[in-house]
């Protein structure tokens, strides 16, 4: 998710203490629905961001932008905005903020005016030096007009002395830190690049003899495209009338994708690393029946999340699985923002107890994560109001430990549960009959590894280990306090 790296003008009610991805980008060129095809795309990566939504298509002489506040559906499906975004190609983006406003100028892609013409670009991730950057740029008299880490990219890129687009953006991309996945365009390209650990995810297709990026495989099935492969760690490829040139200007290094794209943030139908995430999901839940095994009458997922790992639970464990939580899907971010005795119901604005499915019965409760636990708490009540005897909590992933810093949205450490209560005193916060996490090597045997190699690092793993795969400079240095202070504000 593009970060935020200035105060927040209204800050945003906590109401769901679960995980969240930054962002999912789009693009496409030469192809003559590209803005249809684009608003099609963003539908389908819909789950890596709700808040916002944006298209810019290029006709040949003009950047045509719709950008807008809410969900794709709420505003792509109109004929009248579809038809606004002229051109034959587009790029296209769907965020969610950490923290802070959800504003007009933050929503992507960003579009500029430099010098050789007009540069759009969209971003998921997050960067570690965006603040440090930005602080640098003021000096030298760049004028911001966002919050976002994006827009260091393009004053980057604006400012690069290099004669070509290409070095100016390879240029650009030299000086950022982090992790991202990238699309833009010029009046003449399609661009793409991905950060050197491979972080952030960005996979290229082709349909009707026109090249197609997208943060999922996911994007491709929905408009019939077929995909080709995953854009390298540290790759920028430039898609031009001529095909596409793929430039690796950073050292060649092993990938280190992160892996709760895995856990949770990809769609299940997407394939990563040559693997169905759906797949892979249910063999978390085997091994972590395996691991944590216990005696129950039925299996329960947390939706949606929770399904495909609750599946492998009961594969694995022979406990029949039943949705013993329902979720309602048409519940709005917004739908409430009264005061905290309402607030904190929110949870059965979402989730309601399926009472015959769990009533007299020992329940195993399988979720995708625990981050601070309030969630947690609520749904093991919830059980044991609908008649559960017992509730027994099983995380199909590792104990949070550590916050993230690119684009997962975490909180600050002290507000990770896992990293302020033992595993007992967890247990007892939630409430449950007994918890349990799967392993790192767990999750790792999952995978389809034998082990954790620290050694030969196979994911970015961080929030389970602290093993950060870069440097955090905006965390570093005698201006410490501070920079932290900023950066909480900004997830």
């Amino acid at each position: 998710m593009p970060q935020e790296i200035a105060k927040p003008e209204h800050a945003r009610p906590d109401y769901d203490s679960g995980l969240r991805v930054a962002c999912g980008v789009f693009g496409i060129f030469k192809h003559e629905d590209a803005a249809a095809l684009t608003a099609l795309g963003l539908h389908a990566l819909q789950h890596r961001g709700q808040e916002s939504a944006g298209i810019v298509a290029f006709d040949g002489s003009h950047y045509n932008t719709e950008r807008r506040i809410g969900l794709v559906g709420d505003h792509f499906t109109k004929e009248s905005v579809i038809s606004r975004l002229k051109g034959d190609y587009a790029i296209g983006h769907v965020r969610y903020s950490t923290t802070g406003e959800t504003a007009t100028r933050n929503i992507q892609p960003l579009f500029s005016d430099l010098d050789a013409g007009g540069f759009a670009l969209c971003h998921n991730g997050n960067l570690t030096n965006a603040l440090t950057l930005r602080k640098q740029l003021i000096k030298k008299g760049a004028i911001f007009q966002s919050t976002t880490d994006t827009e260091v990219i393009t004053h980057l890129v604006a400012r690069s002395g290099k004669r070509l687009f290409v070095e100016r953006f390879i240029d650009a991309l030299l000086q950022i830190e982090g992790g991202y996945a990238l699309v833009g365009m010029t009046n003449k390209k399609l661009v793409g690049a991905r950060d050197p650990l491979g972080i952030r995810p960005l996979v290229l297709g082709e349909l009707d003899g026109s090249y197609v990026l997208a943060s999922e495989t996911c994007a491709f099935d929905i408009i019939g495209a077929k995909f080709l492969r995953e854009i390298d760690n540290g790759e920028v490829v430039i898609i031009t009338k001529d095909g596409l040139e793929s430039h690796r200007p950073f050292p060649k290094s092993a990938p280190r994708p992160c892996i709760f794209e895995y856990i949770y943030f990809a769609r299940p139908d997407s394939i990563i690393g040559g693997r169905c995430v759906y797949e892979i999901r249910k063999e978390m839940g085997k091994q972590l029946s395996r691991e944590s095994g216990v005696d129950a009458d039925v299996v329960i997922p947390v939706p949606d999340s929770g399904v495909p790992a609750a599946i492998g639970y009961a594969q694995e464990s022979g406990i029949p699985f039943e949705l013993g939580i329902i979720r309602n899907h048409y519940v709005g971010r917004t739908f409430i923002e009264p005061e905290q005795r309402i607030r904190a119901l929110g949870v059965r604005l979402k989730h309601s107890a399926t009472r015959c499915e769990i009533e007299g019965k020992r329940v195993v409760m399988i979720d995708d994560s625990i981050v601070r636990g309030t969630t947690s708490v609520k749904l093991v009540r919830m059980m044991y109001e609908a008649g559960a005897k017992e509730v027994h909590m099983r995380i199909a992933s590792p104990p949070i430990t550590h916050p993230d810093f690119y684009g997962i949205d975490t909180p600050d450490q002290e507000k990770l549960l896992a990293a302020t209560h033992d595993l007992q005193s967890m247990c007892d916060y939630i409430g449950a009959g007994s918890l349990a996490f799967l392993s790192v090597e767990g999750i790792y045997k999952a995978m389809g590894y034998e082990k954790r190699n620290p050694d030969v690092p196979q994911f970015t793993d961080h929030c389970f280990t602290g093993d950060y795969p870069t440097r955090l400079r905006d965390r570093e240095g005698p201006d410490l306090q501070r920079q932290l202070s900023l950066l909480a504000e900004v997830g």
